[in-house]
């Protein structure tokens, strides 16, 4: 009975029992780390009874008396907690890890990505896309949650060149958005798993009425890749937690940020993109960088 989960036995022993009993057993599913720390005194007062009533309850439940089933559970909440971190955040970072080795993981990750990038992005589909956007009569970019950032970074950069551009970042706008791309637009998508629905759905959508879709993405064999006419795989797969997801996003941003400027490229120099505000800090007449020539 000992190798099972100590607070499912918890758990499933409330029906049958009564007064004192029931209240330690409830306090101990209420606050496991606070069992699995205390003693048995600390939890008898906290349940208004004596230490004998505990101790009844942990041979109920199967195992010889109190500490046994404090450290059943102490190790329960750890094996829970750990658990739950590396499906989170991964197993290349430890709880116990200091702050610089923190920084080191997802300064490695971060390299690791970008050097992948380099191999994996399409020069010359990213061409194809810089041309198609350069000549657009709209852009329509969507990207959320995670996805959003550069996505909106995308948007921002091509907005400031003068390119007509627009961003969504929900489904619903997304889809107004898409259904208002004819040919010549273009349509764009940031999805790293590229398994969300409305992100196909953007994709086909702006197909459908013409125009073309690109699609960044860390999965190139994905539902929404197999929509795009233009795929972008950054290098990095999308990963089960945190820290890959980290990794990709590197490899995102880069590879939305090459876009941007070869579709800069392609345009004549525009007012926007020299900072047409004086004490912008891009204007050539902003002080630092000296009066126009």
């Amino acid at each position: 009975m000992q190798s099972r989960d100590p607070l499912q036995l918890v758990s499933d022993s409330i029906p049958r029992l009564r007064g004192a009993t029931a209240r330690v057993a409830e306090l101990i599913l209420a606050a496991p780390d606070r069992v699995a720390s205390g003693s048995i005194t600390r939890l008898a007062a906290d349940a208004e009874t004596s230490p004998a009533t505990v101790t009844r309850l942990a041979n109920h439940l199967g195992f010889d008396g109190f500490p046994a089933l404090r450290t059943a559970i102490a190790m329960e909440t750890g094996r829970a907690a750990q658990a739950g971190w590396q499906r989170d955040i991964g197993s290349a970072i430890a709880v116990g890890d200091s702050p610089e080795q923190v920084l080191n993981v997802l300064a490695a990750t971060e390299a690791n990505a970008l050097r992948s990038a380099l191999a994996a992005v399409d020069l010359d589909a990213a061409g194809r896309a810089a041309d198609a956007i350069a000549a657009a009569g709209r852009v329509h970019i969507y990207g959320e949650w995670g996805d959003a950032p550069p996505a909106q970074e995308l948007y921002f950069r091509l907005l400031r060149i003068g390119v007509p551009v627009w961003f969504h970042d929900g489904p619903r706008s997304a889809q107004v958005g898409a259904r208002q791309l004819t040919s010549g637009d273009v349509g764009i998508v940031v999805s790293r798993s590229g398994d969300n629905p409305a992100a196909a759905q953007f994709l086909e959508t702006a197909t459908n009425g013409g125009a073309l879709g690109v699609l960044i993405t860390g999965e190139p064999d994905s539902t929404a890749a197999g929509l795009g006419a233009v795929v972008l795989y950054t290098g990095t797969r999308n990963g089960p937690d945190w820290t890959g997801f980290f990794a990709g996003r590197a490899s995102d941003v880069l590879t939305a940020g090459l876009l941007f400027v070869l579709v800069a490229q392609r345009l004549p120099l525009r007012p926007a993109a020299t900072g047409a505000e004086p004490d912008h800090p891009f204007s050539t007449d902003h002080p630092q960088n000296g009066s126009p020539r």
